[in-house]
This record gives structure tokens, C-alpha cells and sequence, in this order.
């Protein structure tokens, strides 16, 4: 007899070793889906001393703020807009010393 794991692709199976903590849960359970996610991301460990790591450490952050709503959704939108102001007035105070430099 053939089990009924046999016919499901197995794109739709939580990849990882997570299958352990999904024991006894329905596999087609759009919940179990995203827990299998959730777990999938809590395991995934980027190196973050390179640029690519660095670049996906901002991608899971843009990912998550998406995800969130209400006052976390805000606070992630208030700190990526103070980071941008950041940088904007270094750049500003960076280009009026380099205008002062060469033009006085």
C-alpha cells in the first residue's frame, strides 16, 4: 500500500531539517505552511561579514516589516526613514565641505 506522502510533490513539503518539530501536524494546513517557514528562516544562518550576507540580513528586515502591522510595522518605518535622513545629511554636510574645498 502506498502512502499518501508518495503523491505529494515535494516542493509542497517543508524543506530543511524541520520535519522533526512538524511531527503529527496536518502537511496541507496553510498554518502548518507558515510555521514550517517561520522555522525555516529561525535555521537559516547567513554569513553576516560579507556584503551578501549583509544584503540579505537587510532583505530579511524588509521581508519581516512587510509582514508586520500596526505599531511594529511603524517603528520599522520610522527607523529605516531615520537611517535615511542619516545618510542624507552626511552626504549633504559631505558635499558642502567638498564645494568649500575646492571653491573658497
Amino acid at each position: 500500500m502506498a502512502s499518501a506522502r508518495a503523491a505529494d510533490a515535494p516542493d509542497d513539503r517543508p524543506q530543511g531539517g524541520i520535519e522533526d518539530e512538524l511531527i503529527g501536524l496536518d502537511p496541507d494546513d496553510p498554518e502548518t505552511r507558515a510555521f514550517a517557514e517561520h522555522l525555516g528562516r529561525m535555521q537559516q544562518q547567513p554569513p553576516s561579514f560579507t556584503i551578501e550576507g549583509t544584503v540579505a540580513g537587510v532583505g530579511q528586515f524588509a521581508d519581516s516589516a512587510n509582514r508586520a502591522g500596526g505599531l511594529r510595522r511603524l517603528t520599522a518605518v520610522v527607523v529605516v526613514g531615520l537611517i535615511l535622513l542619516g545618510v542624507l545629511v552626511s552626504v549633504w554636510y559631505y558635499l558642502g565641505t567638498l564645494v568649500w574645498v575646492f571653491f573658497s
